[in-house]
């Protein structure tokens, strides 16, 4: 069991003083199991989950004073306590390391970490999740040129993906950089894995390839462009290779399984794993289920819960790629107009192939976005908890929520039509293959108030959460839907960053809804 891991500062060197504090910090994955005081004041006397200050892994005046603004924001006072312990949680817990590329001291390097499997800490970087993770600070994101500011974080996030996705863009875990000094972290369900293209265990931490997780390195890189303008900061290191990169393996992925003449195409990825559950490989010794050519959509072997798909054209995912190359085209025009004229061209043909090839007529609902489909006319109709999903389309800027496909989509994944919405008397939400029938995501139930403009709805969310988190004061993976005492993995930073995030937009939405007590 790792300890809380350490930060490194300057060019890779980390302070002798902070790791001997750092060694005597408790493990945060048994410390937030635990109860601390002092206990929120409301009917739910949530647990205060912060670190204290010497053990969190990275400090900013700007979280802190957000914090501070929020407690006088918030009138409940369990609501108060829920996002001052998950606002900053990835801060304080999931930065492993912070520093500068080996011999390069401008080129800033950061390793955001999530926590994987359940009382397990791994040191490694998961495209989605760190993007995301950091994505719940874009509110307060600025141009800032310190290494020790919030910019800093984005830029050494960007430029590490850079490097990772350069190597092995089929790959959505990494092992930290050899500059942080950690040593690679051993994944035994992967040891059997075998994956076509091959890849560098020292470098590579897992193979799955989502294309959710070339998705994620634009989306935080539009992220930090949006709120910086900081155009000269892509033109340095490796931004632009990494996205040809990218396109390189999303254009191979939009072959079929078949060639006209019948003969079967070479797949460009295949993977396989000695495993006894479906969604931890694919059929057809690795290939998947076929494919048709020529939709214009992008093939994607596993989902953003770590699940094979069982028809590769995921949707979600490519919405989420078509909305974040796009929008990276303002970036990439200041640096190789060729380059954004290709990424201009995709973007809008995965963008087509939704429009044409996504869309299914639901007997209940009418029309609405299929969750996966193969272009053969199979669809895989439901929606899964994780982001991108289907209910998140307005979220990752696909389109407005207002748009009456959505609303029909929408309609469908907060039904019992949807066969992974979980509901019982404790919290309703969309759930997954990942954790099983039964268990719904608060994930889920934040995704559908960041995208819902019902006082009623947000307000009634608002209360399963809070009442569901067994009075940790953390937001779960999952919640058995009639029993808030079983869930899976108490401290989920993507979910509880992505809380935060919902109260700060609805602080400038919505902000009588913080003004309502919920005892």
């Amino acid at each position: 069991m790792l300890h809380s891991p350490a930060i490194l500062l300057g060019g890779g060197v980390l302070l002798a003083g902070l790791r001997g504090v750092l060694s005597q910090c408790p493990d945060y994955a048994d410390y937030s199991t635990q109860v601390h005081d002092p206990v929120s004041s409301g009917k739910y006397q949530l647990s205060y989950q912060r670190p204290n200050a010497t053990c969190r892994t990275f400090s900013l005046s700007e979280v802190e004073s957000t914090i501070s603004d929020m407690k006088t924001t918030i009138k409940d006072p369990d609501l108060s306590r829920l996002f001052e312990n998950t606002f900053p949680n990835t801060l304080d817990t999931t930065i492993s390391w912070h520093g500068f590329a080996s011999g390069n001291s401008e080129e800033e390097a950061c390793n955001p970490c999530k926590m994987w499997r359940y009382r397990q800490h791994i040191v490694a970087m998961w495209l989605r999740d760190s993007a995301n993770q950091l994505r719940s600070y874009k509110p307060l994101l600025q141009a800032n040129s310190s290494s020790s500011s919030l910019a800093s974080l984005f830029r050494g996030a960007i430029n590490l993906q850079a490097r990772y996705l350069l190597t092995s863009p089929h790959c959505n875990a990494f092992q930290a950089p050899t500059e942080s000094g950690k040593p690679p972290e051993d994944n035994s369900a992967a040891d059997t894995d075998v994956v076509f293209p091959s890849y560098d265990k020292n470098f590579v931490f897992e193979c799955k390839y989502e294309l959710d997780s070339l998705s994620a390195f634009l989306q935080l890189s539009y992220d930090y462009y949006d709120k910086t303008q900081d155009s000269d900061f892509f033109g340095k290191f490796q931004w632009a290779d990494a996205i040809r990169t990218v396109l390189d393996t999303a254009e191979a992925l939009l072959v079929g399984t078949y060639a006209d003449d019948g003969h079967v195409n070479n797949s460009p990825y295949t993977f396989q794993r000695t495993t006894t559950s479906a969604s931890e490989t694919l059929l057809n010794k690795g290939v998947g289920s076929p494919v048709k050519g020529g939709t214009g959509l992008v093939r994607s072997a596993f989902r953003p819960s770590d699940d094979s798909t069982i028809f590769q054209l995921f949707i979600p995912a490519n919405m989420m790629f078509s909305s974040y190359l796009s929008k990276c085209v303002t970036i990439m025009e200041k640096i190789d107009s060729s380059t954004a004229d290709r990424m201009s061209d995709l973007a809008t043909n995965v963008k087509n192939g939704i429009e044409a090839h996504g869309k299914v007529q639901h007997p209940q609902f009418g029309e609405i976005y299929a969750f996966e489909v193969d272009g053969f006319g199979s669809s895989n109709q439901m929606d899964d908890a994780n982001v991108p999903s289907l209910l998140s389309a307005p979220i990752i800027d696909y389109l407005d929520a207002s748009d009456t496909t959505y609303q029909n989509t929408r309609s469908f994944a907060l039904s019992t039509w949807n066969p992974y919405y979980m509901h019982g008397s404790v919290i309703n939400g969309t759930g997954g293959p990942h954790v099983g029938p039964g268990k719904a995501w608060p994930m889920s139930i934040i995704v559908t108030l960041l995208s819902s403009d019902d006082d009623n709805e947000i307000i009634s969310g608002l209360r399963q959460i809070l009442s569901s988190t067994d009075n940790l004061g953390l937001i779960h993976e999952s919640i058995d839907t009639f029993d808030q005492t079983q869930w899976t993995r108490q401290w989920f930073s993507w979910a509880n960053g992505l809380f935060g995030q919902l109260l700060l937009d609805l602080k400038d939405r919505k902000p009588e809804i913080l003004s309502t007590s919920f005892q």
